[in-house]
């Protein structure tokens, strides 16, 4: 019987069965999409990721970040990370990196999806293979999630978001988080000549109308790269992280919204813990563990998503910043 059966071969999922591996345990991956796969990412890596991949033995190239950098066109403040660098990094890099090293570990990755599961005592069957747990690592909308019945609704505005990348050479080491009245573009550097810039917004228009709204870092990019990618609705609720013999990793467990950068390193992170949960045999330790690891992230982050809902709210958040430096590190360091 497999140990660890994993529904989504994306990071999340991977990591989990890199980790598993990695603790003797047998880990198949059931994965539809061959690699690599791009999708809507921010694609910078807080410095715990980038801690979390050299643990999990990844080398993967990309661009070193300083800190994060808060603008709207009067104000500017900027924070450092404390605990070393952070890494812009290419989707489809770090996850052609990640799916390397599982093969190196020997995990199998099955083409296929997880449909219906069937659970007892002792095993969890789905996608025609028996395990002893089935970790659901299958994204943002995640199918499993719902058959569970894990998912709660959500309230408040609805937030989406576009990303693409332009052939320019960055001209910081800083992730820059540019707002405006009503979204914020979120540039990273990902290599020698490209940066990555999502819009993140509640208002539902194309992406040349998001980035208009931002004039001064139109002006500095150079020739569009890639298409536009985009994913939402961002928030997802989620009841429990555990359902009998089925865990939650990634953003199937549950997502505030991209704005603070913690998508990836938080799935990164909590890869460990589930694994370490279950290496323990106590799959119940992970719900709690989970809120634990995440809650600095989910108080920070819904907390400006909040503020964003009321416009004269909105505007005053970078001029605050710049008045609290000590205050804006602070938040940068609890969230890195």
């Amino acid at each position: 019987m497999i140990d660890v059966l994993i529904a989504g071969g994306g990071p999340a999922g991977l990591a989990t069965a890199i980790h598993a591996a990695r603790a003797g345990m047998e880990a198949v991956v059931v994965e539809p999409r061959p690699v690599p796969v791009d999708k809507a990412c921010g694609e910078g890596l807080m410095p715990s990721g980038t801690a979390a991949l050299r643990e999990l033995g990844v080398p993967v190239e990309g661009r070193p970040l300083r800190g994060i950098r808060y603008l709207d066109r009067r104000h500017e403040v900027e924070a450092e990370f404390r605990e070393g660098p952070g890494l812009g990094v290419r989707r489809t890099s770090l996850h052609a990196a990640l799916a390397g090293r599982a093969r190196e570990l020997g995990v199998r990755v099955v083409p296929g999806r997880v449909d219906d599961v069937r659970q007892s005592d002792d095993r969890v069957e789905a996608a025609g293979l028996r395990a002893r747990w089935l970790v659901a690592a299958d994204g943002l909308h995640s199918p499993l999630r719902a058959r569970l019945g894990l998912e709660l609704p959500c309230r408040g505005p609805r937030r989406y978001g576009l990303r693409r990348h332009y052939a320019v050479a960055p001209w910081t080491d800083f992730v820059e988080v540019h707002w405006a009245a009503d979204g914020e573009a979120y540039v990273t550097p990902v290599g020698e000549n490209l940066v990555g810039v999502a819009v993140l917004s509640s208002r539902r228009r194309g992406y040349p109308e998001h980035l208009a709204d931002f004039p001064a870092l139109l002006e500095r990019l150079g020739v569009p790269a890639t298409p536009v990618r985009g994913a939402g609705p961002l928030r997802q609720r989620v009841r429990h992280r555990v359902a009998g013999r089925v865990l939650l990793v990634g953003d199937a467990a549950g997502y505030v919204d991209a704005l603070t950068g913690e998508g990836v390193s938080l799935a990164l992170t909590s890869a460990r813990l589930l694994v370490d949960c279950l290496r323990a045999g106590t799959p119940g330790a992970y719900e709690p563990a989970w809120r634990r690891l995440s809650w600095r992230h989910r108080m920070l982050t819904g907390a400006l998503v909040g503020t964003r809902r009321y416009r004269a709210a909105g505007r005053l958040i970078v001029p605050a910043a710049r008045r609290m430096p000590a205050l804006f590190g602070a938040a940068v360091h609890a969230l890195a």
